[in-house]
């Protein structure tokens, strides 16, 4: 059983009909990447799974739950976070504080600040600017941070939409290094990313998602090299 079933999924945002008919699967230890120009639903789709938006048709099957009318969160209680496009971190708050707000769903506190600390460990960078407001640092800085902020739930599945938005290509290279090492150790993702070719290269399978509609699926290996995604996407 996958860990993440999407089915048949349609979903309306903003009046139109973002995503139609869409059906996926996540299989537990899998990075799996959407691709898809501006406009295509991938972040509906992640937004949908996040419990952020009611969808109009279909279901969202996650460890064998029905999740698709779940809260936002008790989604996260169940194990699916988000870390969202363009980061929105907490500005005005600390990175110490918002990674506390990461763990709102939990009562463990004894155990939030040791994954606070670990997080510090994983991030250096954030445990040296702990008190710092999160509005002042660095682009790439804020990416760790709401990545960091998504892990604090502890979640079995992380969503991340266009984690590498806005930086340079040296702290791309970091913030896919560090996707790959959450999964090494057990994170299941599902990717949202404009650098088609980059997030084929760390996934294990990608979706093709075209006006709202699947249009390709497959390994990840296999169609970073098919002629249709080559053209539109890699710039082939």
């Amino acid at each position: 059983m996958a860990l993440l079933e999407i089915e048949n999924l349609s979903v309306n945002y903003g009046g139109v009909q973002a995503v139609r008919g869409l059906s996926l699967k996540v299989e537990e230890g899998e990075v799996v990447t959407l691709i898809g120009a501006n406009g295509a639903g991938k972040t509906t789709t992640l937004r949908a799974v996040s419990r952020m938006l009611r969808p109009r048709e279909g279901r969202i099957v996650f460890a064998g739950r029905d999740i698709t009318r779940v809260a936002p969160d008790e989604a996260v209680r169940l194990g699916v976070a988000q870390s969202p496009e363009g980061r929105q971190v907490l500005a005005r708050q600390s990175i110490q504080d918002n990674l506390e707000l990461g763990a709102y769903t939990r009562r463990d506190m004894g155990e939030v600040r040791a994954d606070i600390g670990r997080m510090y460990g994983r991030f250096p960078r954030l445990g040296e600017r702990r008190n710092q407001l999160a509005g002042t640092l660095s682009g790439g800085e804020q990416q760790m941070l709401a990545i960091a902020r998504a892990l604090m739930s502890r979640p079995r599945l992380l969503l991340l939409d266009e984690p590498s938005l806005g930086l340079a290509p040296i702290i791309v290279r970091e913030i896919f290094d560090i996707i790959g090492e959450l999964n090494a150790g057990g994170t299941t993702i599902l990717l949202v990313e404009q650098n088609a070719r980059l997030a084929m290269q760390r996934s294990h399978r990608t979706y093709v998602l075209e006006a709202g509609q699947l249009t390709l699926e497959g390994d990840s290996a296999r169609l970073v090299n098919d002629e249709r995604v080559l053209h539109a996407y890699l710039g082939g």
